[in-house]
């Protein structure tokens, strides 16, 4: 369907009738690159399931993030994964807050998970829960374990606690407090419940093994005293269950049938199956857990500890810095929900831990943008170009695709005047070998407009370059008929002096200059990008000045920018540049 718009092309009040399609407009969210489900462990281990009929063909999973920070990329892996196999398997996931330590849980990060799972495209329905949700019932089954022989109160400090454990080659040894009786273990827990107690004087613990060679099983701590005001029960309790005692129990709770986590968590699934099997007679499933190997990603940090340096430390500018890699960072950078979803998919799933390379996550966006972007004409170091035989006060109308490979979204209109801002590199003064811009002496194409050849150059009293001067062939525009068909090699974008528009660009790279911040022998601030942001003024075509936050697009040769979500204002946008539009890094570590 088209239909006729008119619209103001010119800040002279000129008019021009612009064919454009319904798709044209603002809105390309509905291009979607089409990715296929990738086989993998997970799903082989499902589909088995599926076959002999374990869970009834039912697949429900889960995806229960702490909240304690802001959602990162490699978060995104796991919501990928775990909304992914319910979505194929036409199955549910759930969202699940384990919020069992209130000392660092705000509900600032509550609310910054869930926008960033639903800006990702996943949605929980019904299913949204907290472990909090569960605080009386993890209480009675502490009390059934007391009651079965299966917990007993210590009252060792935990410094003592951690010393008796043993280590991964020395055994641990018994607490004196291990055989107390189980009326003992009631009272005392009972009384940690009503708050007689000060934070540390006693914990709970699983009774197992203190001679397990799996140290997760040497008696672990279920339950701690903390006198802190939890973010949705208030001052309801002063007792909080730890999260391998508490995430397994929620799991059977929520009728979960796979239990999918990282690779950490591997030495811990022999506790989650303990504490399952000895609740086995009141919890309604005993889910399978399933690890798979976490995001390691090379010029990027995923510890929460490092992020929240970062943050308090201001080495950036909050959670949703444009350089960090949490979700809300990604996108107030430019990145689409499509092009990570994309790279979840394209890294896969294994068991072997490896290191992707930052440059398939750009690589990603890259692709993406390559089919939603419209194309804009930015100078990003503007450089005057006059062009001296063009007519005094003459103008005239260039046209641009808004897409070189989707002629249905219409073209543009670019004027041309006789003072032009071209890029400060699109220029040399004395050229170096292989440089086919714009250098004395010769010509290369205005991009949608002319040739010209460069006849002089004005510099300051500091021996600057002001401004250089051409003439231009009058017969060779770009796009007319008849005109001379002859090439040069050289093609550079511009701006008319006239009708560009001032607007303030960012220049964000890498945060990290080393391959390796977090794993390198050397403190990970040192390696901090010293160029990751860069703020100029740039000249920006006219029509750019009404961008909408979000709205992404190409800046012709110079990269993918989006109008940031937060500082741009009616006729004052701001542009963050998300990704070159190549990989600029090359080989360096």
């Amino acid at each position: 369907m088209t239909f006729i718009c008119t619209i103001n092309v010119f800040p002279l009040g000129w008019v021009r009738h612009i064919i454009f399609r319904e798709t044209d407009l603002k809105d390309t969210s509905a291009i979607t690159l089409p990715v296929a489900p990738t086989s993998n462990f997970i799903r082989n281990i499902i589909d088995e399931d599926n076959r002999i009929n374990k869970w009834g063909g039912r697949v429900e999973t889960r995806f229960p993030p702490e909240p304690n920070g802001y959602l990162h990329i490699g978060h995104a892996k796991s919501i990928c994964l775990n909304f992914g196999l319910a979505r194929d398997y036409k199955g549910v996931c759930h969202l699940r807050f384990d919020d069992t330590n209130p000392e660092k849980e705000e509900q600032e990060y509550v609310d910054s998970i869930l926008d960033s799972v639903k800006w990702l495209g996943f949605d929980w329905g019904e299913h949204l829960h907290y472990s909090s949700d569960y605080f009386d019932k993890l209480y009675e089954f502490a009390e059934y374990l007391i009651n079965q022989g299966k917990a007993y109160v210590d009252s060792l400090t935990i410094e003592e606690i951690r010393k008796q454990r043993g280590t991964l080659t020395k055994v641990g040894c018994n607490s004196p407090y291990r055989d107390r009786p189980v009326g003992e273990n009631l009272d005392l827990f009972r009384r940690m419940k009503l708050g007689e107690f000060a934070d540390g004087v006693h914990v709970l613990r699983a009774k197992i093994s203190m001679l397990s060679p799996n140290i997760n099983l040497r008696d672990p701590v279920i339950y701690r005293i903390r006198r802190v005001h939890h973010h949705r029960t208030g001052d309801q309790w002063c007792i909080y269950p730890m999260y391998d005692y508490t995430h397994c129990i929620s799991d059977a709770l929520e009728n979960i049938t796979h239990s999918i986590c990282t690779l950490e968590f591997e030495d811990h699934r022999p506790l989650y199956d303990w504490i399952l099997t000895q609740l086995k007679n009141i919890v309604p499933c005993h889910p399978q857990q399933i690890e798979f190997a976490r995001l390691k990603l090379t010029y990027a940090v995923m510890s929460k500890r490092i992020m929240i340096e970062l943050v308090e430390g201001r080495f950036v500018e909050g959670w949703d810095d444009p350089r960090m890699l949490t979700l809300s960072g990604l996108r107030r950078r430019g990145y689409t929900p499509e092009s990570i979803r994309l790279f979840a998919e394209r890294i896969g799933v294994s068991k072997a831990d490896s290191w992707i390379d930052m440059g398939v996550l750009e690589d990603c966006l890259r692709e993406d943008l390559n089919e939603r972007a419209q194309r804009r004409i930015v100078v990003l170091k503007p450089l005057k170009l006059i062009i001296d035989n063009y007519p005094e006060g003459g103008e005239e109308e260039c046209f641009a695709f808004n897409h070189p490979q989707k002629p249905e979204w219409g073209k543009r209109v670019v004027p041309l005047s006789k003072t032009l801002y071209i890029e400060r590199d699109d220029f040399m003064e004395i050229p170096a070998k292989g440089y086919f811009r714009l250098a004395p002496g010769a010509e290369v194409r205005l991009r949608y407009a002319y040739i010209v050849k460069c006849v002089r150059v004005v510099k300051n009293a500091s021996g600057e370059i002001e401004e250089i001067h051409c003439t231009y062939d009058p017969d060779t525009k770009s796009g007319t008929t008849g005109a001379k068909t002859r090439k040069v090699k050289g093609n550079i974008h511009w701006l008319s002096s006239k009708h560009a528009h001032k607007g303030e660009v960012r220049l964000y790279d890498r945060l990290f200059s080393h391959s390796h911040p977090d794993v390198s022998d050397r403190d990970y601030k040192a390696l901090l990008n010293a160029h990751s942001k860069e703020i100029i003024t740039a000249y920006i075509e006219f029509s750019l000045n009404e961008a909408q936050p979000e709205e992404r697009f190409q800046f012709e040769r110079n990269g993918y920018f989006v109008a940031d979500r937060v500082d741009t204002k009616p006729g004052r946008p701001v542009f963050n540049r998300a990704v070159t539009l190549k990989d600029s890094w090359g080989k360096s570590t």
